[in-house]
């Protein structure tokens, strides 16, 4: 009879839950909620209690990753409670010893975002190199300390969370790393998980400081969402090559604009700083200069790539064309991309043009990676046609 009741009892529910359009993907998360339902209504004593209990589950719940929820059902036993014991023991070694705690386990358990000295001395290159030629299209003087200082803290702090998350996903891409997570099938349908960290929201935690500090912008949003689709292209695009499987031209185009998200989030965060309109001119015009020098950059570190297995233009291109044909396709696509970056380089005031064209000098007088894109020739370097052999080649010579 209890069991006939019980049964009665969760018909009931769901029926209601139906009536009111709740419901899940399947009928397991359907009985879950009914569940659920009822552990609430036998929790609460009143309407008034119900409410509360509501309002407590809305604020509360979004805090719940899957981290804590795994750590929690630790405790149900005591072996789970003592190897609960050994990870946090095992964290605090790694603390101490300055080595990197993957975001994976630092931003789940209180929605906290932490950064390491690692991502933040790989950081600190493009921050310079962001100072020095971006500023300018935001009337700031670089050179001017108090200014500099002032937008410092927090350009800093996004670029290296950026780099952190950057570096696990290549760890991810390492040809060294054994079963590969990322098909095909699985990409088009959207079902990739290769860690926990990049397959929720990584840049959730993020959002949060900056949505804290009034800085949150549905812009920053769109590019903080393209630096997470850019590091699902570059898991699938790579993975294909390692694994000789088709790529498309849309997919690589699409990865080679995203790549340079991080450039146009700390952009977009000087205009919210400093309470400016963005100007969509200099927005153009820099876009078209980030992605020259992406593609400058792909072709300084292409052997590089190849051997770590990264995103790299020629890499794709040689995928889509073939070794022979992929440096003159290459060549074609940066002379359409240069005409055009002139045609926007002409758009801008004169002053801001020459300080810009001065910056790109100094950057190419320095020998340094950055974003200040030189109109010098392009050196595109012999393609690598079998990239396994070249990979255990290079093992062999070191």
């Amino acid at each position: 009879m209890e069991a006939l009741q019980r049964l009665e009892r969760d018909q009931a529910i769901l029926g209601l839950m139906r009536k009111h359009s709740l419901s899940g993907p399947d009928a397991a998360s359907d009985r879950f909620l009914a569940q659920f339902m009822v552990f609430m209504v036998q929790s609460c004593s009143s309407a008034h209690e119900m409410r509360g209990r509501c309002s407590l589950l809305a604020e509360q719940l979004p805090k719940m990753s899957l981290i804590l929820l795994e750590e929690a059902l630790c405790w149900k036993t005591k072996q789970g409670y003592e190897e609960l014991q050994y990870k946090d023991r095992d964290k605090e070694s790694k603390i101490a010893t300055n080595e990197i705690i993957p975001l994976v386990q630092n931003t789940k358990v209180d929605n906290t975002p932490l950064v390491g000295l690692n991502a933040m001395e790989r950081a600190k290159s493009t921050l310079e190199d962001f100072c020095r030629s971006y500023f300018m299209f935001h009337d700031l003087d670089v050179h001017r300390l108090e200014t500099l200082f002032k937008y410092l803290p927090i350009l800093t702090f996004v670029e290296s969370y950026i780099y952190q998350l950057d570096g696990l996903n290549e760890e991810t891409l390492h040809p060294s790393v054994k079963g590969r997570f990322i098909c095909q099938e699985s990409f088009k349908t959207g079902q990739f998980s290769p860690l926990i960290a990049l397959e929720t929201d990584p840049f959730r935690p993020l959002r949060s400081v900056l949505e804290v500090r009034g800085l949150m912008t549905e812009r920053i949003d769109k590019e903080l969402r393209d630096g997470v689709q850019y590091w699902t292209l570059e898991r699938f695009l790579c993975n294909s090559v390692l694994e000789n499987k088709e790529v498309s031209v849309q997919d690589v185009m699409r990865a080679l604009q995203f790549k340079s998200f991080d450039y146009r989030v700390l952009n977009l965060l000087l205009y919210a700083l400093t309470n400016q309109q963005i100007d969509e001119c200099h927005w153009s015009f820099l876009s078209m200069s980030e992605l020259l020098v992406e593609i400058s950059d792909d072709l300084y570190d292409y052997e590089e790539d190849v051997l770590n297995n990264t995103f790299n233009v020629l890499r794709m291109f040689a995928k889509l064309y073939g070794p022979s044909k992929a440096p003159s396709m290459l060549a074609k696509y940066i002379s359409e991309a240069e005409d055009k970056y002139q045609h926007l380089l002409n758009q801008l005031n004169p002053v801001l043009a020459s300080a810009y064209q001065k910056r790109c000098e100094e950057a190419v007088n320095e020998g340094a990676k950055v974003s200040a894109h030189s109109m010098g020739s392009w050196n595109i370097p012999h393609v690598i046609s079998d990239e396994e052999i070249y990979r255990l080649q290079q093992q062999g010579l070191n």
